[in-house]
C-alpha cells in the first residue's frame, strides 16, 4: 500500500505546470504561455509580492493561473503577462503602454529599486527573471544617487524545431527613466523578442539552470566536504573500536573473573548498575511520543531523498517539494502512533491516548503555532507568502481526514501488538544513589560534546543547502547530500554510544534522556548555525524576513533534534541492551 501512495505521489510531483494542456509542441505564430509570477527584494527570498502590486503595464481583465497546492505553498502566485511572445514571431521594440505615473508611483517603485526588486515569470515553464531597475552615482555630485527605471525588456527565445529551449531576458539601460525626485513621469513601457535557433535537445532544456552545483569548483568543495565528514567517521569509529576492542573486554575479563572467583566482592562501573539502567524514564508519555515523532520524521526524510535520487525535484519543479512533505507526512502519521503508542505500552503506561494526544500535538503544534504568527506577519505586509483560505482549508482537511486517522489507526495498531519490554537484567525495587559527578558530566557538556561532532560532519555542506532554501542557488547534487545524511546518521549514533558507555560506566543510569538530549544537541547547533548564517553569510534584512528565516528555521531544527535524538537514543538502546546481555546479572 506505502509503495501505491509512493508512485502516486511521484507522478503528482513529477507532473510540471503544463503550457495550457500542450506538449510543449508549437507552431509558427502559436500562443505560448508567459506568465508573470511575482516581485520582491533580491536579498529576501520569503518577501514577494503579486507582479500587479507595481505600477506596471496590466491587461484590463488579470487573468490568475490555477495553481497546485505546492506552488501556492512556495508563494507563486501566476498571472497572464502583458507581453505577447507568439512562437518564432520576432518584435522590434513594440510599445506596451504608455502611462504617467503619479508622485505615489514614483515613490513605489523609487523604494522598489533601492531594494534590488527583481521581477519572476514563466515562459512555457522556463523561468526567467530581471531587474526593475538600478542605482547609479550622480555624475555632478558622487555622494547623490540617481534611481534609474528600466523601461524595455528584450526577450531572446532559443527554439528547437517546435519547441521552445532557452529563454534569457535583457533590459536596455539606455531606456531608462529617471524616478530620484517624487513628481509625475509620463512613461512608455516597451519589448522586444529575438528568435535563433539551437541543436539543444528538449530533454536537456532544464540543464542550464542546474549547471551551476556542477561547477569544478563547487564539485571540489562537495567532495571536500564528504572526504571531511569521511575522516571524522573512520576518526570515531577508531576511537569507539579501541573503547569496545579494550576497555569492554577488559570489563568483561573482569566481571567474570568476579563471578568465578570473588562472588561477594563489591561490584562496581556498569555492572554495579545493573539493577537500574533499565529502570523505565520519567515523564514516559513525552518520552514514547518523542521516539514516535522522530521516527516519523526520519521515516519522511528518508522518502524525500528517494524522490529526490529518482530525479523528482528537478530545477524549478514548482512546488514539487512542499507537496511531497504535505502528503509523505500525513501519509507517515500511522509510524509516529504506531511507535509511540507500542514504546509506551511497553514502559508500562497507561493513558494511552493522552499519548496519542501529545504524539500528534509534539510537532504539529509548534509549527502551526509559528505558521499562525508567519501567515499573519504575510497577510499585513499583502506578500505572497500569505495563504488563501482556500489552501489553509485544504491543510485542514488533510490533516483531518488523513493524517489524523492514520495515527489514531497506528496507534491502535501499536497498542494490539505490543509486547513486554525486553530487558536482560531484573530492575531493583528501588532505585541507587548515583555519585557525584564532575561538571563535564553532566547534560549541557555532554550535549555540547554530542552535537560538535555530528555538525563538523555536515556544515560544509549546510551552506549549500541555506543558500538554496533562503537564497537564489540551485541544489540538485542530490546523492552528495544522502551521503552525508547517512553520515550524519552514522556519527550521531556512535558519539551517542561511546556518551552513554562513559555516563554508565560513571554510575549513572539515567541514560534514557540523557541519549535523546545527546543524539538531538546537533539541532542546537544547527540553530546557532542560523544565527551566523542570517549576520554573517546573507544580506537579508526586513522583520518579515528576520521572521520567516528563523520561525521555519526554528521548526526544521526542533524537527533535526527529535529525529536525530530519536537516532540516539535507539542505537544506545542496543548497546546497553547488548553489553548486559554478555555478563551475569544477579
Amino acid at each position: 500500500m506505502e509503495v501505491a501512495w509512493l508512485f502516486l505521489l511521484m507522478l503528482a510531483c513529477g507532473s510540471r505546470v503544463g503550457a495550457d494542456g500542450s506538449d510543449h509542441r508549437y507552431k509558427e505564430g502559436d500562443h505560448v504561455p508567459l506568465y508573470a509570477n511575482k516581485v520582491g527584494p533580491f536579498h529576501n527570498p520569503s518577501e514577494t509580492y503579486r507582479f500587479y502590486d507595481l505600477p506596471f503595464c496590466s491587461p484590463g481583465h488579470v487573468t490568475e493561473k490555477k495553481e497546485a497546492l505546492g506552488e501556492v505553498l512556495n508563494g507563486d502566485r501566476l498571472v497572464d503577462a502583458p507581453y505577447e511572445l507568439n512562437f518564432r514571431e520576432e518584435k522590434q521594440a513594440k510599445s506596451l503602454c504608455k502611462r504617467t505615473l503619479s508622485e505615489g508611483d514614483v515613490g513605489k517603485l523609487r523604494d522598489a529599486v533601492s531594494k534590488d526588486y527583481y521581477f519572476q515569470m514563466y515562459y512555457d515553464d522556463l523561468p526567467l527573471w530581471g531587474f526593475l531597475g538600478r542605482i547609479e552615482k550622480n555624475k555632478l555630485d558622487s555622494s547623490e544617487f540617481k534611481y534609474l527605471l528600466f523601461l524595455h525588456i528584450h526577450f531572446e527565445i532559443l527554439y528547437n524545431d517546435d519547441r521552445v529551449i532557452v529563454i534569457n531576458v535583457q533590459t536596455d539601460p539606455n531606456l531608462s527613466v529617471d524616478i530620484t525626485d517624487d513628481k509625475e513621469v509620463d512613461v512608455e513601457f516597451s519589448y522586444s523578442v529575438s528568435w535563433k535557433k539551437t541543436e539543444i535537445p528538449f530533454e536537456k532544456r532544464m540543464e542550464k539552470y542546474s549547471k551551476t552545483s556542477f561547477m569544478p569548483h563547487h564539485l571540489e568543495i562537495h567532495w571536500f566536504s564528504i572526504i571531511n565528514s569521511c575522516v571524522t567517521v573512520l576518526l570515531l569509529t577508531g576511537f569507539l573500536a579501541t573503547i569496545f576492542m579494550r576497555v569492554l573486554k577488559n570489563d568483561f575479563v573482569k566481571y567474570s573473573h568476579d563471578e568465578e572467583n570473588v562472588e561477594d566482592q563489591e561490584e562496581t562501573g556498569w555492572k554495579y548498575i545493573h539493577g537500574d539502567v533499565f529502570r523505565f524514564p520519567k515523564n514516559k508519555s513525552l518520552f514514547s511520543a518523542v521516539i514516535g515523532s522522530g521516527t516519523q520524521l526520519l521515516a519522511l526524510t528518508i522518502f524525500i531523498f528517494l524522490l529526490a535520487l529518482v530525479g523528482v525535484f528537478y530545477p524549478y519543479n514548482r512546488g514539487a517539494l512542499f507537496t511531497a512533505l504535505v502528503v509523505i507526512y500525513a501519509l507517515t502519521s500511522g509510524i509516529a502512533g504506531y511507535t509511540a503508542t507500542s514504546f509506551y505500552i511497553q514502559l508500562e503506561g497507561t493513558n494511552w491516548v493522552r499519548n496519542l494526544l501529545l504524539t500528534g500535538c509534539l510537532f504539529c503544534g509548534p509549527l502551526f503555532l509559528t505558521f499562525c504568527f508567519l501567515n499573519t506577519v504575510a497577510i499585513v505586509y499583502s506578500a505572497t507568502a500569505a495563504l488563501p483560505f482556500g489552501t489553509i482549508l485544504v491543510i485542514l482537511l488533510i490533516w483531518a481526514l488523513v493524517t489524523s486517522p492514520l495515527l489514531v489507526l497506528g496507534s491502535v495498531a501499536g497498542k494490539n501488538s505490543t509486547t513486554e519490554f525486553q530487558a536482560p537484567c531484573r530492575t531493583a525495587k528501588y532505585p541507587r544513589e548515583i555519585p557525584q559527578l564532575p561538571w563535564y558530566r553532566g547534560t549541557i557538556p555532554q550535549m555540547v560534546m554530542a552535537g560538535f561532532l555530528p555538525f563538523s560532519a555536515i556544515y560544509i555542506e549546510l551552506y549549500y543547502i541555506f543558500a538554496s532554501v533562503w537564497g537564489h542557488k540551485i541544489y540538485t547534487i542530490y546523492s552528495i547530500l544522502f551521503i552525508v545524511f547517512i553520515i550524519l546518521i552514522i556519527v550521531t549514533a556512535f558519539i551517542t554510544v561511546a556518551l552513554t558507555y562513559f555516563q554508565l560506566a560513571a554510575e549513572d543510569h539515567e541514560w534514557w534522556w540523557r541519549s535523546v538530549l545527546c543524539g538531538g544537541s546537533t539541532g542546537i547547533f544547527i540553530l546557532f548555525y542560523c544565527i551566523y548564517y542570517y549576520r554573517a553569510r546573507s544580506d537579508m534584512s526586513g522583520f518579515m524576513q528576520t521572521s520567516f528565516f528563523f520561525g521555519y528555521m526554528s521548526c526544521i531544527c526542533y524537527g533535526f533534534f527529535l529525529m536525530l535524538g530519536t537516532i540516539g537514543f535507539c542505537a544506545s538502546l542496543l548497546f546497553v541492551r547488548h553489553i548486559y546481555q554478555l555478563i551475569k546479572c544477579e
